[in-house]
């Protein structure tokens, strides 16, 4: 019973059972790290469903629904990364991706993330891989040295290879490093992983800019996430809204924007639909149709009912 639960608790990652794990198993040395065993996103809603807040250390799944709402996701986890304590030593971040992923989502743009979440680009090693066997090596391989701030793996769709075996060597060896490894996967549904924590992130509409004469119309404020937690040890379902302002996350409960309406035209003139297109059209009866008498098979009330046009 005791070796179920042990492995039970390698599996969903608890930080108690770190350091259990003996070189002859794995192959790697245990080393011990300092610091708090969870990292606090400072929204007190989400760190309470997260029992504490997020893991300090193993893997962490971020998911975004479509490829477009990558970069949401990405963005979220250079946030958390800002709210990692500070090291000794300037230590880079490891962002693995796929071509696919890099041509669809586009490739990070250091000077931005410098600006906005103060990563320099000195701290920034980007590689790129052709296969998603050659991402999950690289990612393998760096999992275990704690010369990273942390690992990125960002990946688009589902793929046989990442499967719970590969996630729990991603996990163990992240762990034994006491370093972050965040998958993060894009246009993929959620599958079953090591990770103890999955967190499915959208963007949200960002609120304007508040000056000191109040909010500026027409201006764009601080980005702004939606967040669901989908796995968590805890198992609570749950949903914000956080802007990320000067290094810190700020909850949001205002309600969500409204639906305008079309965002497209589908002329090809650029105009909207005519409203006739969008009414209910009642054909008329026939003067023939006498009352109580039997109408013709092509004149049957059942072929004459309201209609939906467009």
């Amino acid at each position: 019973m005791r070796d179920l639960r042990h492995k039970i608790a390698k599996i969903e990652g608890r930080l108690a059972e770190r350091f259990d794990e003996t070189q002859e198993v794995t192959g790697i040395a245990p080393r011990r790290v300092s610091g708090p065993a969870v990292l606090r996103t400072g929204v007190e809603r989400l760190d309470a469903a997260l029992s504490g807040g997020l893991p300090s250390a193993g893997l962490i799944e971020v998911h975004a629904g479509a490829v477009r709402e990558a970069g949401a996701a990405a963005g979220f986890v250079l946030a958390l990364l800002r709210l990692l304590p500070a090291p000794e030593a300037a230590a880079p971040l490891l962002w693995i991706g796929t071509s696919e992923i890099f041509r669809e989502a586009g490739r990070p743009y250091a000077p931005g993330l410098a600006a906005r979440f103060g990563l320099q680009p000195e701290n920034l090693l980007i590689a790129e891989a052709d296969k998603l066997l050659d991402a999950l090596w690289i990612a393998e391989e760096a999992a275990r040295l704690d010369a990273f701030l942390a690992v990125l793996l960002e990946i688009r769709g589902s793929s046989p290879a990442l499967d719970l075996t590969a996630t729990r060597r991603l996990h163990r060896r992240a762990l034994l490093a006491g370093r972050p490894l965040f998958l993060v996967r894009a246009a993929s549904e959620p599958e079953p992983t090591a990770a103890p924590v999955r967190l499915l992130v959208a963007p949200a509409p960002a609120a304007t800019r508040l000056t000191l004469a109040g909010p500026l119309a027409g201006s764009i404020g601080p980005p702004a996430f939606q967040i669901t937690v989908s796995k968590s040890r805890t198992a609570i379902p749950a949903a914000f809204t956080l802007e990320w302002n000067n290094d810190a996350f700020q909850e949001r409960r205002d309600q969500p924007a409204k639906d305008t309406g079309v965002v497209v035209s589908l002329f090809a003139d650029g105009q909207a639909a005519p409203p006739a297109l969008r009414e209910i059209v009642a054909f008329p009866e026939r003067q023939g149709d006498a009352a109580g008498a039997e109408p013709a098979r092509q004149q049957h009330p059942a072929r004459r009912r309201a209609r939906r046009v467009g």
